[in-house]
C-alpha cells in the first residue's frame, strides 16, 4: 500500500497564500482541481518530463502544465536561444523585432489555412480575436460554440460578474452531433457570424472524443452553406497532433484558426492564423493591441522549437509512444473490472469513470487518483494530460504500472 506523501512544505505555502492570493492559487490550479489533501500544490523544479515538488517529491509529469511542454521542461537549446536575445538584442521595443516576420513565415509553411496570422499571448487571447475577426466580417453577431475556448467574456462557464447581453448571443451545441448543428443554423444561420470548435472534442471531466467520420466535414459545409466563418481552437492539438494542427491532420481546413500551448514548449505565446480576406478585418476595422503581444522571447522560443520538432520528428516519436502507452493501460483497465475508460490516445491520456445513478465513480475516481498521485504519477481527474518527448519508454512503463497498482487498490471500493 503506497503510502501518503509528505506535503508539510506545500501546505504552509498554500496556507500563506490563502492571505495573499484570492483562492491562493489562480483557476484550475487550485487543490480541489486535484484529490485535497494528497496532492501537491507548489512545484520547485522540473526538468525533462519530470517535476519535482516545495517537499522534494518527484513525479512523472503528464500534465504538461496543461499542454505547452511539448518536448520537455527546460530544454537548454530552446532557453540558450532565449538568453541570447535578452544579452544581445533585448526583447521588449516600442517597435516590432524582425522575428516576427521569420516566425509568420515559418508558420504559414505549416499550417494548411495560415495565409496571414497576428501574434498575442494567450489561447484566449487568439479565439477572442477570431470572434472579432469573423462578427467585423459577416455583419452578424451570433456564435456557435463547442469546447473550452478560453476566460474572456463571451465564452468563460463561470458567468460571475458578466452581463447576460455579452454572451446571450454565443450558442453552445454537442461535439460530433452534426444533427444539432444543422439544426441551430436552420434556426438562427441569417444571423450567425462563426461556428468555433475544438477540432477534437475534450470537456472537462469527460472521455477526449475524436472526431466521427465526416463531422468536421459536415462543419465546414454548414459554414459555408449559411455565409459563416468556420474557427478552429487549436490551443490544444496544434503543434501536438500535427505541426500544422488538427486541420492539417484531418484534412478539413477552417477560415481561421487559434494556436498557442505547445508552439513554444512553455513560452507564453499564442497566434490567429487564416486566410487573407478575412485577417484583413485586422488592418483597420478590427483593433488588436497589446504592450507585450510583439515581445520577441516567445517568438525566439517558438522558432526553436519548432526547429527541433522536425529535427527530431518530435510529434512522430510522442505518437509512438502514446499509442504503446495506451494499448498498455486499456488492456490493464480491461482486466480490472473497473468502469473507467482510456481515452485521448496517442497525444491526450485520461482515464475516466463510468458514471453511474449511484455516483460511484466519483469515490472511485477519487481513490484512483489519490493511489496515482501517492506512486510519483502526476495527473489531473478533471482534465486528459499530456505526452511530451523526454517521456522515456522507461517512464511511461513505470506510469502503466503504477495506474496498474492504483485501479488494483481502487478495487476495495466495489
Amino acid at each position: 500500500m503506497a503510502e501518503k506523501l509528505t506535503l508539510k512544505n506545500t501546505f504552509k505555502l498554500y496556507e500563506e497564500a490563502l492571505g495573499l492570493i484570492p483562492g491562493a492559487i489562480l483557476g484550475i490550479r487550485r487543490p480541489y482541481n486535484f484529490v485535497e489533501g494528497e496532492y501537491p500544490i507548489f512545484f520547485e523544479t522540473a526538468k525533462g518530463g519530470k517535476v519535482i515538488d516545495v517537499d522534494g517529491n518527484e513525479y512523472i509529469d503528464m500534465l504538461c502544465a496543461y499542454g505547452p511542454i511539448i518536448i520537455g521542461h527546460r530544454e537548454e537549446e530552446i532557453d540558450n536561444e532565449v538568453v541570447k536575445q535578452i544579452t544581445e538584442k533585448g526583447f521588449c521595443m516600442s517597435l516590432t523585432q524582425p522575428v516576427q516576420n521569420e516566425l509568420a513565415k515559418k508558420l504559414r509553411g505549416l499550417i494548411p489555412g495560415a495565409e496571414k496570422m497576428v501574434f498575442v499571448k494567450m489561447g484566449s487571447d487568439a479565439t477572442t480575436s477570431a470572434i472579432r475577426v469573423a462578427r467585423s466580417y459577416t455583419k452578424r453577431v451570433k456564435i456557435l460554440r463547442c469546447g473550452y475556448h478560453g476566460w474572456h467574456d463571451w465564452c468563460v462557464e463561470q458567468k460571475g460578474g458578466i452581463p447576460e447581453k455579452l454572451y446571450e448571443d454565443v450558442i453552445e451545441f454537442e461535439y460530433n452531433n452534426l444533427d444539432q448543428v444543422r439544426h441551430l443554423m436552420n434556426q438562427y444561420g441569417n444571423d450567425v457570424a462563426a461556428i468555433i470548435l475544438t477540432p477534437i472534442g475534450h470537456p472537462g471531466g469527460h472521455q477526449v472524443e475524436m472526431p466521427k467520420p465526416g463531422f468536421l466535414e459536415g462543419i465546414r459545409e454548414i459554414a459555408d452553406e449559411h455565409g459563416s466563418l468556420l474557427i478552429y481552437d487549436e490551443i490544444r492539438t496544434g503543434f501536438r497532433v500535427d505541426l500544422g494542427g488538427a486541420q492539417k491532420k484531418f484534412g478539413v481546413i477552417p477560415d481561421l484558426g487559434a494556436f498557442g500551448k505547445a508552439m513554444a514548449n512553455g513560452y507564453p505565446i499564442g497566434v490567429l492564423t487564416g486566410k487573407k480576406e478575412y485577417m484583413d478585418e485586422l488592418v483597420e476595422n478590427v483593433f488588436l493591441s497589446s504592450t507585450f503581444f510583439p515581445n520577441s522571447l516567445a517568438q525566439i522560443a517558438a522558432l526553436k522549437t519548432i526547429e527541433i520538432m522536425e529535427r527530431e520528428n518530435v510529434l512522430e516519436d510522442i505518437s509512438k509512444k502514446g499509442s504503446i502507452f495506451a494499448n498498455k493501460v486499456r488492456d490493464i483497465i480491461e482486466d480490472s473490472g473497473i468502469p473507467c475508460d482510456y481515452s485521448g490516445e496517442p497525444w491526450m491520456p485520461y482515464i475516466t469513470f463510468e458514471r453511474d445513478p449511484k455516483n460511484l465513480y466519483k469515490k472511485l475516481r477519487e481513490e484512483f487518483y489519490r493511489q496515482l498521485i501517492r506512486r510519483k504519477v502526476f495527473l489531473q481527474p478533471f482534465h486528459h494530460g499530456y505526452i511530451c518527448y523526454r517521456h522515456t519508454l522507461e517512464d511511461l512503463e513505470y506510469a502503466s504500472d503504477m495506474i496498474n497498482e492504483s485501479l488494483t487498490a481502487t478495487k476495495k471500493l466495489l
